[in-house]
């Protein structure tokens, strides 16, 4: 099932606006989406861009958000956990919470935020990566949302 997601900072598949990057003021862009399918117990957010040149880098890992939330904000604070209970997780910089766009000269990448609607809340330590978030949402995950933003230097 698809989850309706969108952002007001930018389309998908359009530039990501630079406050939004590494070379701004590297702060989480604000993200809405849909209601998500009955049975929804927390949602799990995942930021990555399949472009790096070592492979999928994952800039942002967000978990155990309540399902009742239906946006998430301009700048998230980089909190292990935040005040509503979610989780934020470990991006590839080695840090919590978001890391934005910060590619090398070239070609644009791809960024991918994808939220996903599950039926459990996970047992998750604040923290966790990318894969242990994959591990633990597997099984579990009711409906998907993508929204894709490019940034190039």
């Amino acid at each position: 099932m698809t989850l309706e997601l969108s952002s007001t900072a930018f389309r998908n598949g359009e530039t990501i606006p630079k406050q939004f990057t590494a070379d701004g003021r590297n702060v989480s862009p604000p993200l809405k989406w849909a209601e998500p399918p009955a049975g929804t117990r927390s949602l799990s957010l995942i930021c990555e861009d399949p472009d790096a040149p070592r492979g999928t880098f994952t800039h942002w890992v967000l978990f155990n958000l309540p399902a009742d939330a239906r946006e998430l904000s301009e700048d998230i604070p980089n909190e292990r956990t935040l005040k509503d209970g979610a989780r934020q997780g470990t991006n590839d910089f080695g840090k919590v919470g978001f890391g934005g766009p910060a590619p090398p000269p070239g070609k644009p990448h791809r960024y991918f935020f994808r939220l996903y609607a599950l039926d459990t809340t996970l047992d998750l330590p604040a923290g966790a990566t990318k894969d242990q978030l994959k591990d633990g949402m597997k099984g579990h995950i009711l409906a998907e949302g993508n929204w894709m933003g490019e940034y190039g230097r």
